[in-house]
């Protein structure tokens, strides 16, 4: 097999970074069902408002944190912590928060658009990118395969993603290939779907829960699950947090 071709293989461990290893472990912070899809013209509208506005005091990443927390488990939010946001007078630009519930969030005028803590990631522009797109893994695979780590920035930004995100996912996307390259190189050659039949993940996507997601979600704030949006990952619905995303001024005032 040609130099490229293990390089290329190599990045088959771009996957979805999701929280907590074992399935079923990162259950909704609060009791309740997970919010219904949209219908596509609500989406749409949506997606197109979230990307107007201006985060004030968005979250930067400075430094790879998969250094910084080598050896050492990230410390997880509180349970029933929430990131919220709230809009300047101006209906355009917002800013973000982390509170420890629900209740206190709503106190100090901000509406929750995720649980757990604000994170790099916790931006409406990166909420419109989950929401848009189900499947990440197909894409930021594409972008783990560019040759150099200028490249596949790049391809991640372009992807929608803010930018200290985009950097956060490609710090998740080295740390991933370091960590589980051999197993996620076997499951990508078996068409491995992404859940066996017990239910569990397969070997690469439960590597990459393992090694990277615990960083991931401590530094990202922000995933799929915790803000309300079902991935093309097969999961239970107490594992989807009940988020609605209808604190926008043009989509509240419906």
């Amino acid at each position: 097999m040609s130099v490229a071709a293990l390089i290329a293989l190599g990045f088959v461990a771009v996957l979805l970074p999701r929280g907590p290893a074992v399935p079923g472990e990162e259950h909704s912070p609060v009791g309740g069902p997970a919010a219904a899809p949209l219908p596509e013209s609500d989406q749409a509208l949506l997606l197109t408002a979230l990307r107007s506005k201006i985060p004030l005091d968005p979250i930067t990443v400075k430094a790879d944190p998969y250094l910084a927390w080598r050896g050492k488990e990230p410390l997880a939010a509180p349970a029933g912590t929430v990131c919220g946001v709230r809009f300047e007078p101006d209906q355009v630009h917002y800013r973000l928060a982390t509170f420890a519930n629900k209740a206190e969030a709503s106190t100090a005028g901000f509406a929750v658009t995720h649980f757990g803590a604000c994170g790099t990631c916790s931006t409406l522009q990166d909420l419109a990118v989950y929401l848009e797109k189900p499947d990440l893994t197909a894409p930021v695979r594409k972008c783990g395969i560019k040759r150099n780590t200028s490249g596949r920035l790049t391809c991640l930004k372009d992807l929608g993603f803010s930018a200290a995100c985009a950097q956060t996912w490609l710090y998740n996307v080295e740390n991933t290939r370091h960590q589980c390259f051999g197993v996620c190189l076997w499951s990508w050659l078996e068409g491995a779907a992404p859940t066996r039949r017990d239910g569990h993940l397969n070997a690469c996507l439960q590597c990459d829960e393992d090694r990277s997601g615990p960083v991931f979600k401590a530094t990202a704030g922000r995933t799929r699950r915790n803000s309300g949006i079902h991935s093309s990952i097969p999961r239970r619905d107490d594992e989807i947090a009940p988020v609605v995303h209808d604190y926008l001024p043009e989509t509240s005032q419906k």
